[in-house]
């Protein structure tokens, strides 16, 4: 018996240490084709060598070239170095800069072959990646312009930049904003471009410290500008080699994932895996099933991984591995969901511990729910129409689990009125969850509040409530997840650096902004005051579509009234000075408090600062003052100084000025605030469109704005010309003007 059970064992122990070598060992190539050259290590669709055996097929060659030490990668035939390549979807090569440099007024004849760069990615299953990747012009006297195309169509595509400053002492490290350097996005589907810098005064006043522009697409994370990059004689070379450009590639070009699928001779995806469609039916990209890994272009496909046996063990007691998942139980004699981080299992004795327990647990819900408001709600909802069903009422026991017992690593933010978490149903489905504090008399009624008050609104720009739970010590509300942060966030990480808060989308988030809080005043059931709009409270969600959240401090008016007195609530900077002194709370007040956040957006500094000069650090007040003695132009977002014209500019400061009115009846009412801004939002347009462009659509228009030849930069695949230098002599980009 013990030779048996000694034979079991080593069996036993054979057969687990093969599993991981065979696990270890999971391929990432095709049988016998290597997967290094030097550093670089690829995996399919993408192969080594020219012949297609190694890779999906000759688009996803890679050439390691060994006359290099160490050997370097090549696209195909291309000279398109590859640096890194990521199973993401995701490729870095080397870079190429436009660069032209000045002596006494003149150019340096050194760099007239290289004030034109250009990559071209062909026919190759690869598009420039446009969240990486940004333009960059680099140089105090500098207009470099970007021409491309885009997709499978070719649709043509021209964009710009200045980058200017007259000394040194101007220039801020880290800022890229269009003193010394300037940065733009790039669209997405970029497959090809050409890039052409050229000085709009011969750099005759800057040439002591800056003597050359350089212009170039280059991965944004990778490059931070400082003052030495506008003297630094090898800013080029060095450029070239630490600056990579970032792109994305795919599969099954020109084919969606349905079409692809309709012939399973050439559909990329292996078993177990999806299929996801690329951009605008440019091809595919394929990935793994939950609870599978591997890779999922490579026969035969993902392979299911065993979580009961990892690292991180899901099951509080017996776990059962399944096909792309796994399955908790309990052990006999036990009760419970058996999740590590759910419910786990409690033992059951007897039927009658059990019924024990049932009727405690109960008795203990009925009473928090008294607690928490229960009847209460029940009240105010029957008088304003409404009814317990009109939200869904959740269990403790699915929102403890959906936010894994209220983990620290799911909270997204905290506040006067308690704690948010992100929360993560069974289904997948994904929530926001508001957790009170300690549950008291007031902060119940403001709990109760703003149940009421949520289920008097149905607008696009205001967060839902999905429901709540009132069987937990405290209160908890349920709402839909907005993925993307809040206004205050995205407002104050981007200052001095180009973001996607560009003047258009400034306006049209304030719009959306305005539009919900005019709903809220006159357009709901009973008119609502928000009492606490800061942008902390204006949501964005994944497609940058703003919404109301947080109506803790909110207050239901009667519809005879004007004006009610409260307990003045708020936050300091936002607060409406006439309802501090009087605590009359009128719809002006939320007027006021949404005028402060459009001189937040306008200015990128926060509304009350201890860090700025004493006069300065009420933000309304100094808003007002620069606005009145004409130095707006000095304290407005750089950013949108360039974007927007002084015309829409001041239109904009001056609605923020009626806004800030300390007499509340000299404010506008927010509809009007809304019309305000809504005609702001269509007549938005890029100012270089007032320079003789006539058809120019800004910066993403597609109208030429110098006069490339369309085959100046197609590239010889023939002879790997994929990327390069040239010069173009461009004469109508120094009929622009400078930036304000």
């Amino acid at each position: 018996m013990f030779v048996i059970r000694s034979l079991f064992l080593l069996f036993s122990w054979l057969w687990l240490s093969l599993a991981m070598i065979t696990f270890a060992a999971t391929p990432i190539a095709k049988s016998g084709c290597p997967t290094k050259c030097g550093d670089l290590t690829i995996q399919y669709p993408f192969g080594f060598g020219l012949d297609g055996a190694c890779s999906l097929s000759s688009m996803y060659n890679i050439n390691c070239n060994t006359s290099f030490d160490p050997p370097k990668s090549f696209l195909g035939t291309t000279n398109l170095e590859v640096l890194d390549l990521f199973d993401n979807g995701q490729m870095r090569i080397r870079n190429y800069m436009a660069t032209r440099c000045y002596q006494g007024g003149e150019i340096d004849n050194s760099t007239r072959s290289s004030s034109v760069a250009w990559i071209n990615l062909g026919d190759l299953p690869l598009v420039f990646s446009d969240i990486e990747n940004k333009f960059v012009v680099v140089g105090c006297d500098d207009l470099a312009l970007i021409k491309g195309t885009l997709g499978r169509s070719s649709t043509p595509f021209t964009s710009g930049c200045v980058a200017v400053c007259a000394r040194p002492d101007q220039v801020l490290n880290g800022s890229c904003t269009g003193i010394g350097c300037c940065q733009t996005s790039i669209p997405k589907g970029l497959k090809t471009f050409i890039t052409s810098v050229t000085s709009l005064d011969n750099h005759t006043n800057v040439s002591y410290f800056n003597p050359c522009g350089h212009a170039f697409v280059a991965e944004q994370n990778k490059f931070t500008f400082n003052l030495a990059n506008l003297s630094d004689p090898m800013f080029r070379s060095r450029m070239k080699d630490e600056i990579p450009v970032m792109l994305d590639w795919f599969v099954g070009v020109n084919q969606t994932c349905s079409q692809a699928k309709g012939d399973p001779a050439t559909y990329a995806c292996q078993q177990n895996s999806d299929c996801t469609d690329f951009d605008n039916g440019l091809g595919y990209r394929c990935s793994c099933l939950s609870g599978y890994q591997g890779n999922p272009y490579l026969s035969p496909g993902c392979t299911d991984i065993d979580e009961c046996t990892g690292s991180i063990k899901p099951c509080s007691h017996l776990c059962s591995n399944t096909l792309g998942g796994y399955k908790c139980s309990c052990p006999k004699g036990h009760r419970g969901d058996a999740l590590k981080n759910g419910t786990g299992c409690t033992s059951d004795n007897s039927q009658f511990v059990t019924s024990a327990r049932r009727k405690k647990l109960m008795k203990l819900r009925e009473k928090f729910f008294e607690q928490n408001g229960g009847l209460l709600m029940k009240q105010q909802l029957s008088q304003k129409g409404g009814t317990m069903e009109s939200s869904k009422i959740f269990s403790a026991d699915e929102l403890k689990v959906a936010t894994n017992n209220y983990s620290e690593d799911r909270i997204l933010g905290k506040g006067g009125y308690g704690t948010v978490y992100k929360g993560i149903f069974r289904d997948g489905r994904e929530v926001a969850i508001k957790k009170s504090k300690v549950a008291d008399e007031s902060q119940v009624e403001l709990f109760i509040n703003e149940v009421v008050i949520l289920t008097q609104i149905n607008h696009r720009n205001v967060v839902k409530l999905l429901g709540c739970c009132l069987e937990t010590e405290v209160p908890l509300l349920v709402y839909e997840f907005i993925s993307n942060g809040t206004l205050f966030e995205h407002i104050h990480k981007s200052k001095g650096i180009t973001s996607w808060l560009t003047w258009a989308n400034c306006i049209r988030l304030a719009a959306e902004a305005a539009d919900a809080l005019a709903y809220l005043h006159s357009a709901a059931s009973i008119p609502i005051i928000h009492r606490d709009v800061k942008s902390t409270n204006i949501l964005v969600d994944e497609s940058y579509t703003a919404k109301i959240a947080d109506f803790g401090a909110s207050r239901l008016i009667p519809i005879d009234q004007s004006q009610v007195t409260t307990l003045v609530q708020g936050t300091m900077g936002y607060l409406d000075p006439e309802y501090f002194h009087t605590s009359q709370l009128t719809e002006k007040s939320d007027v006021y408090s949404f005028g402060v956040v459009l001189a937040e957006l306008l200015t990128k500094e926060k509304p009350l600062s201890f860090e700025r000069k004493q006069e300065e650090r009420n933000l309304a007040t100094y808003f007002v003052l620069s606005l009145k003695e004409d130095r707006l132009m000095e304290i407005l977002d750089p950013q949108l100084v360039r974007e927007a014209s002084e015309v829409q500019l001041v239109t904009l400061a001056k609605l923020v000025k009626n806004c800030l009115n300390v007499k509340g009846e000299d404010r506008p009412t927010m509809k009007e605030v809304a019309l305000e801004l809504e005609g702001l939002k269509k007549q938005n347009r890029h100012p270089w469109a007032e320079h003789n462009h006539e058809e120019t659509t800004g910066l993403t228009g597609q109208h030429d704005l110098y006069p490339v030849p369309s085959n100046g930069y197609s590239g010889n695949p023939s002879t790997g010309e994929f990327s390069g230098l040239n010069s173009i002599d461009i004469n109508m980009i120094t009929n622009l003007n400078h930036p304000r």
